[in-house]
């Protein structure tokens, strides 16, 4: 098995050869495990590994997309809606916080609150694993707990 890594660091991926066939393979980052709300303006997010505190604290990686036709409150972007870096949740609305040394747990603490009753899925991009850099892919995956009901 051989690795040929591209040279353009910002991709998130690598080429491997395994038995003569290529395949794309993900660079290893951490993955959310679990979004859950614990005050009407406050999520908690857990990641399955220690993330890049860097990466992980920069409000400006996550998105969270809801259900309401047009998104306010805590929601940056709608349903239909693709996220972009104009989209994301911007530094006036909301801040990140880890919480204790353990950099799998972060707050985020809004400027409003959620809306009771609204859907709310969180997207987080970009956060590199502890010690690591150029992640460029999504941080969720299909076991991913990210969605949350507003309270």
């Amino acid at each position: 098995m051989s690795i040929n890594h591209h040279s353009n660091t910002a991709h998130p991926y690598w080429i491997e050869n395994v038995g003569g066939r290529e395949r794309e393979a993900m660079i290893p980052h951490p993955v959310v495990v679990e979004v859950r709300q614990v005050a009407s303006n406050q999520i908690v997010v857990t990641y399955d590994q220690p993330a890049d505190l860097a990466s992980a604290t920069n409000i400006s990686n996550y998105w969270i997309r809801s259900n309401m036709s047009s998104p306010s409150d805590i929601a940056s972007v709608g349903m239909g809606e693709a996220i972009t870096k104009d989209n994301s949740i911007r530094a006036d609305r909301g801040m990140i916080t880890p919480i204790n040394n353990s950099k799998t747990r972060f707050v985020i603490t809004f400027n409003v609150n959620a809306t009771m009753g609204v859907l709310y899925i969180l997207l987080p991009c970009f956060v590199n694993l502890e010690g690591e850099s150029g992640f460029s892919g999504g941080n969720w995956g299909p076991f991913s707990r990210n969605m949350f009901i507003g309270l």
